[in-house]
């Protein structure tokens, strides 16, 4: 581990932020470079400003950096992707084969790179979904991420790049703002509750979602990036789950913290897009392979959020 030198791109993300604190106390924040589109951004490791669309930029960074390991983190989310269809596909594809190729040529010895649930469409399975099923995607994100499922596999089958995938869920944290993702109703519920104590859905109350803890997508990312190459049989992505709940699931449990919050209901354009996804995961391969085990259901990660939200606010106030 001694030469390792990890680079998150898209660093300033949900996930990204909380993945590059982790990798910090891990490796030391001197095995460790955040990066980002934008100008400045505030980690304790070393910032560089890096569009992965620029490939020589891009390549440029893992010379002058000696980086052996990328986290490839940059997309544009589901909700948003839907609004700008053309940059959404190049984002999210252009900025895998930047790490993908530069992997190909040597420079690379190993890639995170995060597929989604939205890779499953109306004709999956919504109830425990499999590993192997229907893959028929309905949105660009969606597309795009089935897409480069398939784009990792194939270069790992012809060019033996160690490139390595989870299908994240819907993903709730309190570290960073969502980020335009049709799950993002699950985070902002509960800055609404704290301020306001009422929250209006975009999502009705009866749809079920596969959800996680941010603090075990971070952990399912490294020990995926740990396991022993031999362990991960799956290089397209694998399934990966926590829980599953609906928003009126979350407001109950909200409420057992917060009598006085309520919760209505709008739904938009984002409902047809969570009528399409699973209701459920079987993450049966992932638990097998690699050791793959979460720590927080719904009562757990409710506890949590509220509670460091609340210091977050009494420090901000």
């Amino acid at each position: 581990m001694s030469d390792t030198r990890i680079l998150v791109i898209g660093a300033c993300g949900q996930v990204g932020t909380e993945l590059v604190e982790e990798l910090a106390k891990r490796h030391g924040n001197e095995r460790v470079i955040a990066s980002d589109i934008r100008e400045t951004a505030n980690f304790d490791v070393e910032y560089v400003q890096l569009d992965v669309l620029d490939r020589e930029a891009t390549r440029k960074v893992m010379i002058d950096h000696n980086v052996t390991e990328v986290y490839q983190l940059a997309a544009l989310l589901s909700a948003t992707a839907e609004k700008n269809p053309e940059f959404g596909w190049k984002l999210n594809m252009d900025g895998l084969f930047s790490v993908l190729d530069l992997a190909k040529e040597g420079l690379i010895k190993k890639i995170f790179w995060p597929s989604s649930i939205a890779v499953f469409g109306p004709t999956t399975p919504r109830e425990n979904t499999p590993q192997n099923t229907v893959i028929e995607p309905t949105t660009v994100y969606g597309i795009s991420k089935f897409a480069g499922e398939r784009w990792c596999e194939y270069y790992h089958n012809r060019w033996g790049v160690d490139v390595r995938s989870v299908r994240y869920p819907g993903l709730i944290g309190y570290k960073s703002l969502p980020g335009g993702g049709t799950t993002d109703y699950a985070v902002d519920i509960f800055h609404q509750a704290l301020k306001t104590q009422t929250y209006e859905c975009f999502l009705g109350p009866e749809t079920s979602l596969p959800m996680m803890y941010m603090s075990d997508a971070v952990k399912a990312t490294i020990d995926i990036m740990h396991a022993p190459a031999a362990d991960i049989k799956i290089r397209s992505s694998y399934n990966l789950s926590a829980m599953s709940f609906n928003p009126a699931e979350i407001a109950r449990e909200i409420q057992k913290h917060i009598p006085d919050f309520s919760i209505s209901y709008e739904p938009d354009f984002r409902q047809a897009i969570a009528d399409n996804w699973p209701a459920s995961i079987n993450d049966a391969e992932a638990r097998s392979h690699w050791g793959w085990a979460h720590s927080y259901d719904l009562a757990k990660l409710v506890a949590d959020m509220l509670e460091n939200l609340k210091k977050q606010i009494n420090v901000s106030a």
